[in-house]
C-alpha cells in the first residue's frame, strides 16, 4: 500500500519533471506528499581569504533556488488537491545524497527525477544512495517525461534476483492497477519447449488481480538494458518495474551494469528495488 510518499525536488534545475509527476501519484493512491528541497552550504575555496561576501553571496542564490523548488512543487500539489507538504534542509553538498537516503527509509515511495546527461554527478548520487542505502523502492522519472502516471502497460523485468522480486512486491500497487502487465524474460538462447520461464511469478501477480502476459526475449545482444528499454519502447510500456543493482554499486560501476544503462537511457518512468 502505497500512503507516504517523498519527492526529491531539484534545486537549480531548468526543469524538474519529478515534482508533477510525483503530485499524479500521491493522486491515483490518495497519498500524502512530502517535496524536500536542498539548500546547500556555499562551496568555499580551501585557500585563505576567500570573500565573506562571496559566502554570502552564495548562500542567498542557494535559499532562492531552494524556495523556487518548493514553490513549484506547493503550486502542482494545489492544482492537483493532494495531500502534501514541503521541506528545506540545509546540507552540504557532499552529504545530500546521504541525507536524502536516511529520509527516504521513513516513507513507501521516493520519485526522483532522472539525473540529465552532463550534468554535475549529484542527481545520480541521490538516485543510487536512495536506491542502495533506504531500503524503499524508488521511482525515476526521465527528464523528458511531460505526462502524469499512465498504467495502461506496465512491464516487469524477471530474471529470478532477490532483486527482481523485490521490485514486484514493492510495485504491486501500481502492477494491481494496470490495464495490461507483460512479465519480460531476456535469455541468451531458447529455453526447452516444455520450460516458461516466468510461469510463477506471473501465476503469483495473476492471485494478486493482475491481468498478466508472458514474454521471453532471446537475443545475442549483450546490452540487457538497450534490449529492455527496445521492447519496452515497441509494446508501448508506460511504466517499468525492475530489480536495481544486482552485483555491488562497484561491480556495477565498472562492468556497466543494467542499471546504470537503464537510468541512462530509460524512456519511461521506472519502479527500481535494491
Amino acid at each position: 500500500m502505497i500512503k507516504d510518499i517523498v519527492a526529491n525536488l531539484s534545486v537549480g534545475a531548468s526543469r524538474d519533471v519529478a515534482p508533477d509527476f510525483a503530485v499524479s501519484v500521491a493522486a491515483t493512491f490518495d497519498a500524502h506528499l512530502t517535496g524536500v528541497a536542498f539548500r546547500y552550504e556555499p562551496l568555499a575555496p580551501v585557500a585563505d581569504g576567500f570573500p565573506a561576501k562571496a559566502m554570502q553571496s552564495q548562500r542567498i542564490e542557494n535559499e532562492k533556488a531552494a524556495k523556487a523548488a518548493v514553490a513549484k512543487f506547493d503550486e502542482a500539489a494545489r492544482r492537483a488537491a493532494v495531500s502534501a507538504e514541503s521541506r528545506i534542509v540545509d546540507v552540504p553538498v557532499a552529504s545530500a545524497h546521504n541525507v536524502f537516503a536516511n529520509i527516504v527509509r521513513r516513507f513507501d515511495l521516493a520519485i526522483i527525477g532522472q539525473p540529465e546527461p552532463h550534468k554535475p554527478a549529484l542527481e545520480r548520487l541521490i538516485v543510487e544512495a536512495a536506491l542502495f542505502d533506504s531500503g524503499r523502492p524508488v521511482l525515476i522519472v526521465p527528464y523528458i517525461q511531460r505526462a502524469g502516471l499512465k498504467l495502461d502497460r506496465v512491464m516487469v523485468c524477471w530474471d529470478g534476483s532477490r532483486s527482481a522480486a523485490r521490485a514486484v512486491a514493492d510495485a504491486m500497487p501500481f502492477i494491481v492497477r494496470a490495464k495490461a502487465a507483460e512479465v519480460v524474460i531476456v535469455t541468451s538462447e531458447p529455453t526447452k519447449s516444455n520450460e516458461m520461464p516466468g510461469a510463477d511469478i506471473a501465476h503469483h501477480l495473476a492471485r494478486h488481480g493482475a491481468k498478466v502476459e508472458i514474454k521471453p526475449i532471446v537475443t545475442a545482444e549483450t546490452d540487457v538494458g538497450s534490449t529492455i528499454l527496445s521492447h519496452a519502447a515497441d509494446a508501448s510500456a508506460d511504466f517499468l518495474v525492475m530489480g536495481g543493482y544486482g552485483h555491488s554499486r562497484l561491480r556495477e560501476f565498472v562492468l556497466g551494469g543494467v542499471t546504470r544503462g537503464i537510468l541512462t537511457s530509460m524512456t519511461v518512468p521506472t519502479l527500481m528495488s535494491h
